[in-house]
């Protein structure tokens, strides 16, 4: 299966991070790492644009995604168009000072672009941001903040693959991936949900009835219950059930790309 029916136009947002259960389904971290890479090129060089809203910390998703990005141009030469898209909510910059932003910003010109966020959602300038005196945000930053990005983001993209997530430790109302794909599916955005590599897409799997209850399964976490409602016809990814059925429990990559890329190619057709 190639990428040949992807529309250029399309902005596939990406919601990936670690998974606490790889280790429990025979597999690791990089194996994740591995997965995300390559539905990220398939992607690329179906013509979309990627988006994602993590923080810019070494080692990270967003890092991995630029230099990604950074192959493929070499690869595709110069004229490649293909772009990301760095959504950047207010609590992950407020604590940067000027010359770190400064430098992000540097570090990412003519790689990806960088949208820095408002407490709202609201796009800021780095000259405005420059204006505001660097701080910790508190609790209610964290938990508006992220909201309010990650609500942007699905508004301004029009289709989400997901797959690992953490299900502690994280900031904000709920677990990022499960928001992200509550706000998806609640403005009818197709969602590709790739639940084999464990984490919150997998309970997200399960919660929709997508796959079986494992026995690594956990109790709910906030927001679980929001997701109850939802089924294999709400994500409307261009797949009929059973492949959404298999997409969410496969972890072969071959597979997976498969199913992905005939679903854009469907969602394209229409």
């Amino acid at each position: 299966m190639t990428a040949a029916g992807v529309s250029p136009l399309r902005t596939v947002a990406i919601s990936v991070s670690e998974s606490p259960d790889v280790v429990a389904l025979g597999l690791s971290n990089e194996h994740l790492r591995g997965a995300a890479c390559e539905i990220a090129m398939h992607l690329l060089a179906g013509g979309a644009g990627l988006a994602y809203g993590g923080d810019l910390r070494p080692g990270g998703f967003t890092k991995l995604l630029f230099e990604l990005l950074y192959r493929y141009r070499r690869r595709a030469g110069a004229s490649a168009g293909a772009c990301i898209t760095n959504y950047l909510a207010w609590p992950f910059h407020i604590k940067m000072d000027a010359d770190t932003l400064d430098g992000t910003v540097a570090s990412l010109r003519g790689h990806a672009r960088l949208e820095l966020m408002g407490q709202d959602g609201g796009l800021m300038s780095v000259d405005e941001r420059r204006k505001i005196r660097p701080r910790e945000p508190d609790d209610r930053e964290w938990s508006e903040g992220l909201t309010a990005m990650r609500r942007v983001m699905c508004q301004e993209t029009d289709a989400r693959v997901v797959l690992g997530g953490k299900v502690d430790g994280y900031k904000g109302r709920m677990p990022g991936i499960a928001e992200e794909v509550l706000l998806s599916l609640e403005l009818r955005r197709p969602v590709f949900l790739i639940g084999g590599f464990g984490g919150c897409a997998k309970d997200i799997t399960e919660t929709m009835g997508l796959a079986d209850v494992w026995a690594g399964s956990r109790s709910a976490w906030p927001g679980r219950d929001l997701l109850e409602g939802f089924a294999a016809v709400d994500l409307r990814n261009g797949l009929s059930p059973e492949e959404n059925m298999t997409l969410a429990r496969s972890q072969y990559l071959n597979q997976i790309v498969a199913l992905m890329m005939r679903g854009l190619s469907r969602l394209h057709k229409k």
